[in-house]
């Protein structure tokens, strides 16, 4: 579940990095993906705008885009790149005998 503290904590991290070099990874379906280089250009209240290294291209995204993992975002810090947001916990499921 997103709650709103995490889209104003993801907001203003992305407000900290306006200008700073990403790699952005999503799925475009039927076993594709793709793995992009990018600068963060603006945020907005929903959306932020990314300018890809390749092409001059322009891109927007929303917060629960990086939230829901639809997208992930990795920021350039120092010589390597480190994930926006951690990596979400695994999940072990538990059998009940009946």
């Amino acid at each position: 579940m997103i709650y709103s503290t995490d889209i104003v904590n993801l907001k203003t991290d992305i407000l900290d990095k306006i200008g700073q070099k990403i790699i952005i990874k999503g799925s475009l379906g039927r076993n594709r993906s793709f793995e992009k280089e990018a600068t963060i250009e603006k945020a907005y209240p929903n959306i932020f705008t990314v300018k890809y290294v390749e092409g001059d291209r322009n891109a927007t995204y929303s917060y629960t885009d990086v939230l829901t993992r639809t997208v992930e975002v990795e920021v350039l810090e120092g010589d390597s790149y480190s994930p926006l947001i951690p990596p979400a916990p695994e999940v072990t499921k538990k059998r009940v005998k009946l």
